[in-house]
């Protein structure tokens, strides 16, 4: 990756490089000749899953029976390789490999376990992660509206969802909800409900939404659930809380800052390109002062942001991790992310709002990941809590008079 010019990727060994040189061969030849196309078209290249099965690198920080866990700084640099050449497949990737399994391997049983993630792994049965509601984004975790009903040896689910990225042809969706059974204030619990494609289930639609200006190749949904039924056997055993919840939401929201960083990365390289080629004045612009001005600031973004990830991706491995480190990486990155892709904008000039230069799409792509897995200010009050020991999320009313 040329935009990595700490050498940051060298602290894999052989076998994760290997692993990610096939990652990055896959997203050159396979994914990168249709990502504006089908971004234009809103559309899920859904010829794409098997060339995704056969890599082989779902689940690849868990331990399989045939394949030893490998590092999280792998599976980051996998993140960041799809993100170099389109977020929407490596959000895809994110929910399907990340929210939806992780929920499954650390909230669910070991029947559980057996009965979904193999075929998770294979990407025979694709996930999603249904949290977000229609009035509940950031304040999800105290405003939960979606609810369960215990009725025997079944729950029945009744709520929407929003947002819900693969939402439209998901085979197991990981859905949150408040068990009212026994009152309103119940616990968060999790299910998995099985919709067969995002179909055949009673009382459950998926509705995909229409109009985004940003990822538009992830197929969000608007899930509604009228009476849904759940077996026992698929409510996730060790989903009993908000707490639970974010149990996986911190193992997935520093993966967005590698988001991030692939953003840019792939932004760097395209106004890098383009400013050699591109000739004005009788020169390439690349020999203009303020033109090499835009190209080191990005490149100064993306060394930094991915400082910062490696960090979050080590610590989580060894074990050190903590909220407000993935917090402060996912905001950072971020807004860096959004300097960089109006500083590659500015280097196409005219020609960047035109989708066939590529630059278009990371630019409207940049500000779903600005918001995302946590807003800035969400992160801001995560972080600020942690420096101060003092919680700012509930503002005060003003004084009347």
């Amino acid at each position: 990756m040329p935009a990595d010019v700490y050498g940051y990727a060298g602290l894999l060994d052989d076998t994760d490089r290997e692993i990610l040189a096939r990652v990055r061969r896959f997203a050159e030849e396979r994914i990168a000749p249709i990502a504006d196309d089908h971004w234009a078209r809103a559309e899920f290249p859904h010829e794409l899953i098997d060339g995704f099965a056969e890599l082989d690198v779902v689940g690849l920080a868990r331990d399989w029976p045939d394949r030893p866990a490998r590092s999280r700084l792998l599976t980051s640099f996998i993140s960041l390789e799809l993100s170099r050449v389109d977020p929407s497949l490596a959000t895809f990737f994110g929910v399907h490999a990340g929210l939806a399994l992780s929920s499954i391997d650390l909230c669910g049983s070991e029947e559980q376990k057996q009965r979904w993630l193999p075929a998770m792994r294979r990407m025979e049965k694709i996930g999603a992660f249904a949290l977000s509601e229609p009035h509940g984004g950031s304040d999800v975790a105290g405003g939960l509206e979606t609810t369960a009903v215990r009725d025997g040896d079944d729950w029945i689910l009744n709520g929407a969802k929003r947002w819900i990225g693969n939402g439209t042809f998901a085979d197991l969706v990981v859905v949150w909800a408040r068990d009212v059974t026994d009152g309103p204030d119940g616990p968060v619990r999790g299910f998995v409900v099985e919709t067969e494609h995002g179909t055949g289930v009673p009382g459950y639609t998926a509705t995909k939404m229409e109009g985004k200006l940003a990822l538009r190749t992830v197929q969000n949904a608007d899930l509604t659930f009228d009476g849904v039924r759940v077996p026992e056997a698929d409510r996730l055993p060790g989903a009993n809380s908000f707490k639970d919840t974010n149990r996986v939401l911190r193992v997935t929201r520093g993966g967005v800052a590698w988001n991030a960083v692939g953003a840019m990365a792939g932004v760097y390289e395209l106004a890098r390109d383009y400013a050699l080629e591109r000739v004005q004045f009788g020169s390439p612009i690349a020999s203009f002062q303020l033109i090499q001005d835009h190209l080191v600031s990005i490149l100064g973004n993306v060394v930094a942001a991915l400082g910062m990830a490696v960090r979050v991706a080590q610590m989580q491995d060894d074990g050190t991790f903590r909220d407000e480190q993935a917090a402060l990486a996912k905001r950072q990155a971020t807004i860096m992310l959004r300097d960089s892709v109006a500083r590659a904008r500015e280097v196409f000039g005219g020609n960047g709002i035109l989708l066939e230069n590529k630059v278009a799409r990371f630019f409207n792509d940049a500000e779903a990941l600005y918001s995302y897995e946590g807003t800035k200010e969400i992160n801001t009050l995560v972080v600020g809590r942690a420096a101060t020991g003092i919680g700012a999320f509930v503002g005060r009313a003003p004084r009347k008079g």
